[in-house]
């Protein structure tokens, strides 16, 4: 008998693919001790998205529900996914920082790390393995499947050894947009059964609705976990439902032997908890979308790009960004769509649709990403991208780590000297997220509310411009359509509109102001960065347009700003 062991993502992956990764930690424990009862080969509950999420968003310490779910679980490892030297970041941090957060993750009660990085760069994984070796930690190197003209099976068997080599207990392939195709599954997972003596555990979401016959097809091509989600939390851009999948296998040489009457009781819960952030889904998340094959965007960055989008007032550029996307990731090397990449790949296609010059704006991770300091993409950058992002300046070849000076004492002594250190792993918080941690930590961060659907659909409604009637003339009604005619002469109420502010540093973005890097009476020149504005989790710099001394500033660190907000004015 070839039993399936089922990994349950409700607590981490699925929420973040639908969700946008909201879910409370009060919403989650509730339930732990009953998922704990399952028999799961493991429950991820924690990494991704959700660390950023808890202190941007939630006003929770990411620490706090790591520890209280593993608390309720007595017999269930808990899992998380790192993202090798970037950790729960979009950036690389230094050797000291990794190695304290991995030991921090584990002793807090972190059992299983699922370890990947966005380019199967080897050298941005082996410091956090090793690390997490070195606790007793079960570690899971990760595969990030993609599709593309110069990706192969040689490729991901190559980075396999590699795994094996730093002694991982086991390996996930990652397929974060739903690219699998079962031949194709079933082909690497044969291949890599012959090859390797690894567990091999399949993880995919359902955007593209192919993903639970490429699961049937790895079962019988030999693969030991399947990562499943519970149904309330299934489908769309998350995973295939746990209990679908469990009664799929019953009676099979690949019977999972989980019960599905526990498994209809939590089904309960998270029916009520998918009622309750009901108005956080969007449809175009939820929904199948065979357009995945062509533009590749894994299931936990479609709903964060809606969200971004509607931030920015530009869902209606959402079809112009999809089709954008290839392009630049084409430009970049053909890297793999999975956190940090993802982001980086997906902002800058934002920025280039709402511009309407490509690479006009540049993301400070971006330009990172040209240097080479998110490691080697599978082919070289377009030669005249990597020109136009930093000109004549060389790409670095070596380890990006290896480049990056220690942090942590730095960090502590920040934390202390601002009052805000009441554990270790708040100094870890500021050193991950320096300009959110900070605000945070003081306790200037408030929770985001949850959505209403009923009010989003009576705002709708009430955000439209009417333009049928009923008239009524004499006791008699009329049906009226009015359609526009005629535009108005703006001369005639030019002089209501206000003027743009002599001297005024616009924003051409929505988000936050990480930092402000000039004061008041200082001398810029044109092309100085005088702001940094944080915005779809990627860095803007706002430079100045011409050289002259800093006169008035309207925005502090911390603030957010809107598309077209004046934020100082330069003279």
């Amino acid at each position: 008998m070839t039993k399936i062991r089922i990994t349950e993502t409700a607590l981490r992956d699925a929420h973040q693919s639908l969700l946008a990764t909201r879910m409370r930690t009060r919403d989650m424990l509730p339930i732990v001790e009953e998922l704990d009862k399952v028999g799961y080969f493991s429950i991820e509950a924690w990494g991704g998205a959700t660390f950023d999420t808890c202190i941007r968003y939630l006003n929770e310490d990411p620490w706090e529900r790591l520890v209280s779910i593993k608390d309720l679980l007595s017999k269930t490892p808990l899992q998380m996914l790192i993202r090798g030297q970037n950790l729960v970041g979009y950036k690389h941090y230094p050797d000291d920082v990794v190695e304290k957060f991995v030991e921090k993750s584990y002793e807090n009660g972190v059992d299983i790390f699922r370890v990947f990085d966005a380019l199967n760069d080897v050298r941005n994984m082996k410091k956090t393995i090793e690390v997490a070796k070195a606790q007793g930690a079960h570690v899971q190197g990760t595969i990030s499947y993609t599709i593309s003209p110069v990706h192969s099976l040689d490729d991901f068997l190559k980075l396999a050894k590699e795994l094996e080599a730093l002694e991982c207990d086991s390996i996930a392939i990652k397929d974060m947009a739903g690219l699998l195709y079962p031949k194709d599954i079933s082909e690497l997972v044969t291949q890599l059964k012959d090859e390797t003596d690894l567990i091999i555990n399949l993880h995919s979401h359902c955007t593209s609705g192919m993903t639970p016959i490429s699961y049937y097809a790895a079962c019988e091509a030999g693969v030991d976990i399947l990562d499943c989600a519970i149904s309330p939390l299934s489908w769309g851009t998350s995973q295939p439902p746990t209990e679908s999948i469990v009664a799929a296998l019953e009676g099979t040489k690949y019977d999972t032997k989980l019960s599905l009457k526990l498994l209809n009781h939590i089904k309960k819960y998270f029916e009520k908890i998918r009622e309750k952030y009901s108005g956080l889904i969007d449809p175009i998340s939820e929904k199948i979308d065979t357009d995945v094959l062509i533009y590749q965007i894994p299931g936990g960055m479609l709903s964060n790009l809606i969200s971004q989008l509607k931030a920015q007032n530009a869902l209606d550029r959402y079809e112009d960004v999809l089709k954008e996307m290839p392009k630049v990731r084409e430009d970049m090397g053909y890297p793999p769509l999975v956190t940090p990449s993802s982001q980086i790949v997906g902002t800058q296609a934002v920025m280039n649709v709402l511009n309407g010059k490509r690479y006009q704006t540049i993301s400070n991770e971006m330009t990172e990403y040209v240097k080479g300091f998110y490691g080697q993409p599978p082919i070289p950058i377009k030669k005249e991208i990597v020109e136009k992002i930093i000109g004549d300046e060389k790409q670095i070849t070596v380890r990006p780590a290896d480049l990056i000076k220690p942090e942590y004492e730095e960090f502590k002594k920040l934390g202390e000297k601002e009052a805000i250190i009441r554990k270790e792993e708040d100094i870890l918080t500021l050193a991950l997220y320096p300009a959110v941690a900070k605000k945070f930590l003081k306790g200037d961060v408030e929770e985001e509310e949850i959505p209403d659907p009923n009010k989003i659909a009576v705002e709708a409604e009430d955000s439209k411009i009417p333009n049928e009637f009923s008239v009524e003339v004499d006791g008699e009604a009329f049906d009226v359509k009015i359609t526009p005619t005629g535009l108005m002469d703006i001369s005639q109420i030019q002089d209501k509109i206000p003027a743009v502010v002599e001297g005024g540093v616009i924003s051409n973005i929505q988000g936050m102001v990480s930092k402000i890097l000039v004061s008041s009476g200082d001398k810029v020149e044109v092309g100085d960065t005088l702001i940094i504005i944080e915005a779809m989790k990627m860095e803007n710099n706002i430079n100045a347009q011409v050289a002259g001394k800093v006169e008035t500033m309207f925005i502090d660190e911390g603030d957010t700003v809107n598309a077209g907000d004046t934020l100082m004015i330069v003279k």
